[in-house]
C-alpha cells in the first residue's frame, strides 16, 4: 500500500477508535511497529491532537476535539453544505456559534476561485428566512450536552406566570421553530415532559446533589410536545384546509392533527388549562379557517378576547 494511502486510512482509523495500540495498528496495516510510530508521528505533525499513555496498561488515543481526515465533496456538495451553513446565520443563538462560523470561512477559503465567484452570486439569489429574534439563549451548548450525556440541571427560568424561578430538569432535545429555540425536558417539579423556551432559561449548571438521572433513552426529538397537560381540558376544532395548511406549520400542533383526503382536518386532544390564553390568540388568528367545539371556556375567552379588540376600535 503506497505511504499516502496508509497515512490516510490510518487516520481515518485512528479518529473512528477511543483508544488503540502501535501493535494493533501494526497488525492492521501490515506492517512493522516502527512503521506505524513513524506514521503516527506524521500524523501528529499535520495537525492530529494524539495523547500517549506508558505503561503496561498504555496506548494512544486521540484528545476529544478531533481532527477530521480529509473528505472530498463535488461542486453541488460543497455548494448545498456552504449554504446549509450559511443560513444558521439568522438565528441570534446557536449551540455551535463559534464552529458553525469556522466551518464556514473553511468552506468559502479552501474552494477554487471559480466555486467561489459562484457563491458570491448565489448568496443575491438564495436564502433561507428565519424570523429575526431578539433575545438570545444563552445556555444551548449546555442543554445540549446535557441532552446528549443525560446529566439533570438546575435552570433560571423565566414564565409569565410565575416570574424567574429555579427549576431542576433533565433535557431531552433542543429543537428550533420559527426562529425560536425550545427545550423538551424531565421537569422534577412537575414530575413530566414540558417545552421550555430556551430564551428563557437564564442560567443552567449541572445538579451537583446527587439527584439520579432518570433513564430516557427511549424518548427523541419526536416527542417535543410530549407533555402531560396540568389541569388538563379537552380540545375539538375542525380545519378547513387553509387552516390544516396554517397548523401544520407549527412544530407542536402538526403530530396532533387528523387530516382528510381532501386536506381539511381537526384536532380532538388534552391541553393544559394554564394553556388556554394562548389557544385564544392562536385560534384568533386562525379566523374563518377553523370551528371550536370545546372547550366553553374557550370560546368565552375568544368572545372576551375579540370584545376587547373592537372596543378599541370604536
Amino acid at each position: 500500500m503506497p505511504k499516502s494511502k496508509r497515512l490516510m486510512e490510518l487516520m481515518m482509523t485512528v479518529n473512528r477508535k477511543r483508544r488503540f495500540k502501535v501493535q494493533e495498528l501494526a497488525d492492521e496495516f501490515g506492517v512493522s511497529k516502527r512503521t506505524i510510530l513513524r506514521d503516527l508521528q506524521e500524523l501528529s505533525e499535520l495537525g492530529v491532537p494524539l495523547y500517549s499513555e506508558v505503561g503496561p496498561h498504555g496506548g494512544y488515543q486521540v484528545l476529544r476535539e478531533r481532527v477530521l481526515p480529509p473528505i472530498a465533496f463535488t461542486e453541488g456538495e460543497a455548494l448545498s453544505m456552504f449554504f446549509a451553513v450559511h443560513a444558521l446565520r439568522h438565528y441570534s443563538s446557536l449551540p455551535f456559534e463559534t464552529e458553525s462560523a469556522s466551518a464556514l470561512n473553511k468552506f468559502y477559503l479552501h474552494m477554487p476561485g471559480d466555486i467561489r465567484d459562484r457563491i458570491d452570486s448565489m448568496k443575491d439569489r438564495v436564502d433561507f428566512i428565519t424570523p429575526a429574534r431578539r433575545g438570545d439563549a444563552p445556555c444551548l451548548s449546555v442543554l445540549l450536552d446535557a441532552a446528549i450525556q443525560g446529566k439533570v440541571l438546575v435552570v433560571q427560568y423565566e414564565s409569565k406566570e410565575e416570574g424567574s424561578h429555579n427549576r431542576m430538569i433533565q433535557p431531552v432535545c433542543i429543537y428550533a421553530n420559527n426562529g425560536l429555540w425550545y427545550c423538551t425536558a424531565y421537569c422534577f417539579l412537575r414530575r413530566g415532559f414540558r417545552v421550555f423556551r430556551c430564551d428563557r432559561i437564564r442560567e443552567a449548571s449541572y445538579e451537583a446533589t446527587g439527584v439520579e438521572p432518570i433513564e430516557l433513552s427511549d424518548i427523541r426529538a419526536s416527542r417535543q410536545g410530549a407533555a402531560t397537560p396540568r389541569e388538563p381540558v379537552r380540545l375539538r376544532a375542525e380545519f378547513t384546509r387553509a387552516g390544516i395548511q396554517r397548523c401544520e406549520s407549527e412544530l407542536w400542533l402538526a403530530p396532533m392533527l387528523v387530516v382528510r383526503e381532501d386536506g381539511s382536518g381537526w384536532i380532538d386532544t388534552e391541553v393544559a388549562r394554564s394553556d388556554l390564553p394562548f389557544f385564544t390568540e392562536f385560534f384568533i388568528a386562525l379566523g374563518k379557517e377553523t370551528v371550536l367545539q370545546e372547550p366553553a371556556e374557550l370560546k368565552n375567552s375568544i368572545r372576551q378576547r375579540l370584545a376587547e379588540l373592537l372596543e378599541r376600535y370604536e
